[in-house]
């Protein structure tokens, strides 16, 4: 039987990405000293150590990085399914999953054009990565 998938909680460093997600905009925090694009959310800048990080809206697309095709079974997922680091074009790098795409090493392929689409969990939009040819 299958499980529901573990729903995301809010923290007061994450709340601003969440808002941002329900919105279906993709933010991260860009450090308004040294202008270095940040993710994961934090306090300060892991650069210059400047606590003034603001939240920005970014182009959500990158590029497939890595991946490894989960065969396992976990809480709300079916296996297999793409457990992915996605290279955002503002530079940092974020885990996630990829979708619309067969899950098999043949379409996905390193360095592909991916962009970020919003699925709703729970009451939350989590944010997944899609090859850019199936969303056009």
């Amino acid at each position: 039987m299958p499980t529901e998938r573990a729903i995301p909680v809010a923290t007061p460093d994450t709340e601003q990405f969440w808002e941002h997600a329900k919105k279906g905009e993709l933010a991260i925090q860009r450090c308004a000293s040294c202008s270095t694009y940040i993710f994961y959310p934090r306090s300060h800048c892991p650069f210059c150590f400047a606590d003034e990080v603001p939240w920005v809206v970014v182009s959500g697309l990158g590029t497939l990085h890595s991946y490894v095709i989960s065969h396992r079974r976990a809480p709300g997922f079916e296996p297999p399914y793409v457990i992915a680091i996605v290279a955002l074009d503002e530079g940092p790098r974020m885990m996630s999953n990829i979708v619309g795409v067969e899950p098999i090493p043949e379409a996905l392929q390193l360095d592909m054009r991916l962009a970020v689409v919003f699925e709703e969990q729970g009451g939350m939009a989590i944010p997944r990565f899609t090859p850019v040819e199936v969303i056009r």
